[in-house]
């Protein structure tokens, strides 16, 4: 049951005291018991227990699992993802069935999660709208608020701050707005998106938290093209990595990143 409620509720703090009036028993007795959960997490890979001293301390339950069980799992979505049936015309990939079924992007959104809890970002955002579902994974997983920058902005946002940038994918101008209550100064922010190309989308939100003098501490994607100039971004990370498609083949071209021989 201490499980379930840590695990419900993840990177958000619980006292014993909390946990000590709702089960009726001694704080000595949950430290035992918290102790024994630690080794079975640790045991599965099955995240972490994290304890956090002082009088207004208690502990917290941090999503993860081993590389092993990262790397097979995405390479299950791989392989997914690279049926020939797959291919649309013009050299693109069909994904969206795959990154907005809850099975599957919710177990995507606490792999990325965990790779930033270190980071501790305030808020997670993405754009509208097929950056939607991972964004909303990654957000439930670090117990934070997910921001949804706009293409067009809404009346019921109320006033907005709009910039233009120029797509490196389709090498036209775009629009985003996002709402100047959304994020406050001095935040920091994790930026997830679906699909990263040429970075272009990923750059102007980047770009977009200058504008309200938010910290970047990460930028992570589901898959991003091999060609993409990650350089331009920092720390930026990606779960998949196309390395191409050949429509005349049929053949779909797509694997793990390397990093995630080293993730948590």
């Amino acid at each position: 049951m201490i499980l379930l409620m840590l695990s419900q509720k993840p990177n958000k703090l619980h006292t014993l005291t909390e946990f000590a009036e709702k089960f009726g028993c001694a704080k000595s007795t949950l430290s035992e018991d918290m102790s024994a959960l630690k080794k079975v997490l640790a045991q599965h890979g099955l995240g972490r227990i994290e304890t956090v001293p002082g009088a207004a301390g208690g502990v917290k339950y941090l999503m993860g699992s081993t590389p092993e069980q990262n790397i097979a799992y995405i390479q299950s979505i791989c392989d997914i993802l690279a049926h020939p049936s797959r291919i649309l015309p013009g050299g693109f990939l069909y994904t969206v069935d795959i990154f907005s079924d809850p099975t599957y992007i919710r177990r995507l959104g606490e792999i990325i999660a965990a790779q930033y809890y270190g980071a501790e970002p305030d808020v997670v955002v993405t754009v509208e709208s097929k950056g939607v579902p991972i964004g909303l994974m990654v957000a439930q997983a670090l117990g934070k608020n997910l921001v949804v920058a706009r293409r067009d902005s809404k009346v019921t946002e109320g006033s907005v701050v709009t910039l233009n940038y120029l797509s490196t994918s389709s090498k036209r101008l775009q629009t985003m707005s996002l709402s100047r209550r959304a994020v406050k100064e001095g935040q920091k922010a994790l930026i997830v998106d679906d699909f990263v190309k040429g970075g272009g989308t990923v750059g102007a939100i980047c770009n977009m938290m200058k504008e309200f003098a938010v910290t970047v501490v990460g930028v992570c994607s589901l898959v991003a093209s091999a060609q993409a100039p990650q350089r331009r971004i920092r720390d930026f990370r990606t779960l998949m990595v196309l390395d191409g498609i050949d429509e005349e083949a049929e053949k779909v071209s797509i694997r793990p990143a390397d990093w995630l021989a080293h993730s948590k």
